[in-house]
């Protein structure tokens, strides 16, 4: 049987730790990441060089490199001196690749073959985006950064400019998929600004693939405060224009106290499997009472190796559905 193709699609430490977890499947991935992020390190060199945010990409890439443990560890180094600015070995690399090869896209590529990174990564523009929101209240806030710090409940957001084009082989992976997985992350600043690119949304809507979402287990504060999974999934849809999740992956199980009350100090809770809500989108739920790993700090986490295993016999199950149906056809 053919490899699977598997295209992830996100940001943040949630696509790192998804594709992490895959990594270790015989599957084919590409993970289209976002590059709208202005904050930290990522935001000091991407307004030096004026280049795409380099932070996610560099998480992504560590996930799927296999190369020596040491080099790995020597890409995410990150540099606590004022003098170095903080920055990650891996930023400095990504930016330093940029100047030598004149474009970020290609750095993505050459940086690659350095860490033998397994499977594709690419970001969703070879631009430079500003992300803004627009709040409940109409106030228009500037920066992907700045977006949560408001603590408002959003409506949309936007990039500007508004004419920015996706990297071709980002609308290519989608095209040829057999499954497209979006998530876990930051709903609006990590998911949702890859699918603001027109092309982009698009071949996500033209793909056979069958579409997964990966739901996030908590609520983020200033970004989801009070969504349940089908608020994520409605806030998706908005933003692309039209439906087109077939599956969710969502944690079912309820969060004891102790944990409830560490996240009640930040002002996060638990999202809300709203199942017969998201059984009448006629989407379909997958859950697993081990998908939820809680750490030593009652932090939860999802369960990465449960997590890559649900979606490769998802992709299984739905790759054999479809060459049955080839097979009859023929």
């Amino acid at each position: 049987m053919r490899q699977l193709k598997i295209c992830l699609i996100g940001g943040g430490t949630g696509l790192s730790v998804l594709a992490r977890g895959l990594k270790a499947y015989p599957v084919d991935i590409t993970a289209i990441v976002t590059v709208a992020d202005d904050g930290g390190s990522t935001g000091r060199i991407r307004d030096v060089m004026d280049i795409p945010a380099p932070g996610d990409i560099r998480n992504v890439l560590a996930a799927l490199s296999d190369a020596e443990p040491m080099l790995e560890k020597l890409f995410q180094y990150r540099f606590d001196t004022d003098t170095l600015g903080g920055h990650p070995v891996g930023n400095l690399m990504l930016a330093a690749m940029t100047d030598i090869t004149g474009d970020f896209g290609h750095a993505v590529r050459e940086l690659s073959k350095i860490l033998n990174v397994k499977g594709t990564v690419i970001p969703s523009t070879n631009k430079s985006p500003i992300l803004n929101a627009i709040m409940e209240d109409g106030e228009i806030v500037v920066g992907e950064s700045l977006i949560p710090l408001k603590n408002k409940r959003i409506d949309s957001v936007f990039l500007t400019p508004a004419n920015i084009k996706p990297m071709a082989e980002a609308v290519t992976a989608l095209l040829e998929a057999d499954l497209i997985v979006l998530g876990p992350g930051s709903l609006y600043t990590s998911i949702i600004p890859n699918l603001l690119l027109d092309e982009l949304a698009q071949a996500l809507l033209d793909s056979e693939a069958k579409k997964l979402y990966v739901a996030n287990i908590m609520t983020q504060p200033g970004e989801s405060t009070g969504y349940s999974v089908a608020d994520h999934i409605e806030a998706i849809h908005k933003h692309v224009g039209a439906p087109f999740i077939q599956f969710v992956i969502a944690n079912h199980k309820t969060l004891n106290k102790k944990i409830s009350s560490n996240y009640a100090r930040s002002h996060s809770t638990f999202v809300n499997c709203d199942i017969l809500k998201v059984k009448s989108m006629g989407i379909e739920m997958i859950t697993n009472d081990q998908l939820v790993h809680v750490n030593k700090d009652y932090m939860v986490r999802h369960n990465n190796v449960v997590l890559a295993d649900m979606i490769y016999e998802l992709a299984l199950s739905e790759i054999s559905t479809i060459q049955v149906t080839q097979r009859e056809e023929e």
